[in-house]
């Protein structure tokens, strides 16, 4: 999955969508004093402020390598993101749960519940605007897999989580309501209060998934086989290569791979020529998969490389 003009799009459809949605949920709040409605506008900005967070990942991620950082800073991406899953659970999930838990305390009677349900119905139409946006560039990315295995495996935390704050805002969306709903009809105001805990039920859930998907990114994750077969066959193919052994990769972005190569060039092959089919193979890799952005290769045999690996898998 490939991080770009799409992901930005997607980011961008729902920072306008929740600030929009934002101003307008916390005016209801005002008017009406409903707990499950200030809990959702807490949600929506918060929203706003992952949007921004991610963006602002995006732009320190495109930085070229360094000196400082010589395989570049792609991992602000996934550190970044990792962020985002804390102030979900934070202050979405931790401040609709004290709002809730307030509200069943004090219960309030909602005023004028007619407001209430208008901007939900509003908020609900921008919501499913900029969730469609996400579902469509997700559908773009993830290929033949299926959503939920195409979010474990992918390598791009962007579209996933706005695509999962846009599900998890709709299901608050629907709760609010329904909360609000029975608040006014069975005359217990303590089920506005209970909506609000349902809401901070569904954002933990959220950040607590893609805080472990995005702790896997930071750690570390192998590309993908079909990238790891392309490196071993790109190698394999020349003729100064007696056999590729094995590849270590890992993704330090979504299109920034650093790829280690264990090789066993032919016996009689000289330093100069070792080193221009090593030149080969990295403007060949550099063409068909741009994505490996670092190539290192070490010549070792396959003994070597066997009793090595084995040592590290134990």
């Amino acid at each position: 999955m490939r991080t770009g003009s799409g992901a930005s799009k997607a980011v961008y459809a729902a920072l306008a969508g929740n600030i929009l949605i934002a101003i307008t949920k916390f005016i209801a709040a005002g008017v009406t004093e409903s707990s499950a409605m200030a809990s959702e506008g807490v949600h929506s900005v918060v929203d706003c402020g992952n949007a921004l967070l991610l963006l602002h990942g995006m732009r320190r991620a495109a930085r070229p390598p360094d000196a400082a950082h010589p395989l570049g800073y792609a991992r602000e991406l996934y550190f970044w993101s990792f962020i985002v899953a804390l102030l979900v659970f934070a202050l979405g999930a931790g401040v609709s749960f004290y709002e809730g838990l307030l509200h069943i305390i004090s219960p309030r009677a909602i005023e004028d519940p007619l407001v209430t349900y208008g901007v939900l119905a509003f908020s609900a139409l921008f919501e499913s605007a900029s969730w469609l946006v996400a579902v469509r560039q997700f559908r773009a990315e993830k290929g033949r897999l299926g959503y939920f295995a195409a979010m474990r495996t992918s390598k791009d935390p962007t579209t996933f989580t706005v695509l999962f704050e846009d599900t998890a805002a709709l299901l608050g969306l629907a709760i609010a309501a329904a909360g609000i709903l029975a608040a006014q009809y069975l005359e217990m105001p303590t089920l506005d209060g209970v909506a609000s805990l349902g809401i901070a039920a569904v954002l933990a859930v959220t950040a607590i998934f893609l805080a472990k998907e995005c702790k896997e990114l930071l750690i570390g994750e192998p590309a993908d086989l079909q990238i790891q077969k392309a490196v071993l066959d790109v190698a394999e193919d020349d003729a100064a290569v007696h056999r590729a052994n094995g590849v270590v990769t890992v993704h330090l972005g979504p299109d920034h791979i650093v790829a280690a190569l264990s090789v066993e060039f032919e016996e009689e092959k000289t330093a100069p020529e070792i080193e221009a089919c090593i030149e080969r193979i990295e403007a060949r890799l550099k063409k068909e998969r741009p994505e490996i952005a670092r190539l290192f290769v070490k010549p070792q045999s396959r003994a070597t490389w066997k009793a090595r690996t084995a040592r590290a898998a134990t």
